[in-house]
């Protein structure tokens, strides 16, 4: 009875604190560039978004898991980073079929999503961006990219899918958690690595920054796209409060929100290119964002570890060849972009199976 008690109240918090954020608020500037919503690559890249949350790093990095088939079929990770003191997890590949370096940033694996959710709800700004005045974001994920050891793993593996490929377009994605660090990559590519084809789309991602700083974001990564779903909560938080422009977390363009009309049989999924000021109040926010089971299913795949609410890993003791491991634990696993896939696999097979 507690237990149930004690959802209800959270659950009625969260609805009049969103009811009572109406009023006067400080809009972010308009983008000159609009992106465009392709539903076939939102289906594909939903797929890394999911496929990053795996366990089993052999798989992962073979691309042989369970997750690494279908609309994914025969991409060729080069770099798969694991920093095991944060729980954090992404990697960096070539997809063929896009002409794409995609990027990956794996989402919340917190002891308990309710418990981040909670905390997220009381969240201030806390952090000034670099070189943007009046930019404000938030620093736990500000530093979930900056200062471990992703970034500069994947920094590292761009550099040598680009040497390889050449100057191909990069698409970076994420869900959660990975969605906000995936928008502060994409970020980081163009503002201090001077990427010009850069790409971004997340999945149930929540605010990262104020208005300023969405205004600065919309204006530096053009081409990116928020996929929100029906009353996920995630998205809604941490929460937009028009009372309070210069403190308020506030959406960066362009959102994209998937719902359902209709009823019994006759229910139709919508998907709904929203406008561009970041907090359309005719996309998610018009709806209480309440529910968690929106926030793990996204174009019917599904997010998040096998496992819930854990870091676990396994990972064949012939990939230790291909990795480096440092002082506090974390990993990183390369390969070199001419080397096949079926060589790799070949050759942890043989590994595994010595004569």
């Amino acid at each position: 009875m507690r237990m149930g008690t004690s959802k209800w109240l959270f659950v009625a918090i969260c609805s009049c604190l969103l009811v009572f954020s109406g009023g006067r608020e400080l809009k972010a500037r308009h983008i000159d560039h609009l992106p465009i919503y392709n539903h076939t690559l939102a289906t594909i890249l939903v797929e890394y978004a999911s496929a990053v949350y795996m366990s089993d790093l052999t798989e992962l990095f073979t691309w042989t898991c369970s997750k690494c088939d279908d609309l994914t079929k025969g991409f060729e990770i080069i770099e798969l980073v694991v920093d095991i003191q944060h729980c954090l997890q992404g990697f960096v590949g070539v997809a063929k079929d896009l002409n794409a370096i995609v990027i990956a940033f794996r989402g919340t694996q917190e002891s308990s999503i309710q418990n981040w959710i909670e905390d997220l709800f009381w969240k201030q700004l806390d952090l000034n961006y670099p070189d943007m005045p009046d930019a404000m974001v938030h620093l736990g994920f500000y530093h979930a990219y900056h200062n471990t050891t992703i970034r500069p793993s994947i920094l590292n593996a761009v550099k040598r899918a680009k040497k390889f490929y050449g100057d191909i377009n990069i698409m970076v994605t994420g869900h959660s958690m990975g969605g906000a660090m995936a928008a502060f990559c994409g970020l980081d590519l163009v503002v201090n690595h001077k990427a010009h084809n850069v790409q971004v789309m997340t999945f149930g991602q929540p605010r990262i920054g104020n208005a300023v700083f969405a205004s600065y974001y919309g204006e530096l990564v053009p081409n990116t796209i928020r996929v929100t779903n029906d009353h996920d909560i995630v998205p809604h938080l941490p929460p937009y409060y028009r009372y309070f422009p210069q403190k308020t977390y506030h959406h960066f363009a362009r959102e994209v929100w998937l719902y359902n009309i209709g009823l019994g049989s006759l229910v139709y999924r919508v998907e709904k290119v929203c406008d561009l000021s970041g907090e359309d109040p005719s996309c998610s926010n018009s709806v209480t964002g309440n529910s968690i089971s929106d926030h793990l299913t996204y174009y019917g795949v599904e997010m998040g570890g096998e496992t819930a609410g854990t870091c676990r890993i396994v990972m064949d003791p012939g990939l230790v060849n291909y990795g480096i491991t440092d002082l506090g634990g974390n990993f990183i696993l390369s390969r070199d972009p001419a080397s096949p896939l079926l060589k790799l696999n070949t050759q942890l097979e043989n590994d595994r199976n010595p004569l």
